[in-house]
């Protein structure tokens, strides 16, 4: 029986030798092309539901961040509507993330007080889904969870393995 130490001392020699591996963490991708928002883990779907997105191309980025708050009945501050109001076009929650150098408050995945634009380009940026979709989102997805934006043709499997090469590039 090999004593613990030498088993240790013997597999963090051997660690480098190892293929690299995604963590079992989660990631919301958002496809702009199919108006959609998934929430995969471990290659396992565990959310889907639709979204709007922006009027243009540019308005909603495109790119890697990461959540960087998370908010229920967000106060929206542009036109001073408290959170819970049935005004609030933030709806009942805000995920937010940190693109184009923000952090977290100013683009973000929302609930809507208009569910008939869910679908549609439409927002000034942010991803707009049905309240129940993001309140059920809002309580998978952790602090500091990737966020993929794509505009693109291929499948959320393509997108998802896009994203499991991209970490693990960066682990090497």
């Amino acid at each position: 029986m090999i004593p613990l130490y030498s088993f240790l001392l013997l597999f963090s020699l051997l660690n480098p030798l190892l293929p690299p591996h995604t963590p079992a963490e989660p990631v919301i991708i958002v496809n702009k092309a199919t108006h959609e928002v998934v929430l995969y883990q471990s290659d396992q779907v565990l959310f889907k539901a639709p979204a709007a997105i922006g009027k243009t191309k540019d308005l909603t980025p495109e790119g890697q961040f990461n959540v960087k708050v998370k908010a229920k009945d967000p106060y929206y501050r542009k036109k001073d509507i408290p959170g819970g109001d049935p005004k609030n076009p933030l709806g009942s929650r805000w995920i937010g993330f940190d693109a184009r150098g923000t952090d977290g408050r100013i683009y973000g995945i929302h609930g809507t007080n208009q569910p008939d634009s869910i679908g549609k380009s439409v927002s000034a940026g942010c991803i707009r889904m049905n309240n129940k979709d993001v309140e059920a989102l809002f309580e998978m997805v952790p602090a500091e969870a990737d966020v993929l934006i794509v505009d693109s043709e291929k499948g959320m499997p393509e997108l998802y393995r896009f994203w499991e090469e991209n970490k693990l590039h960066k682990q090497l």
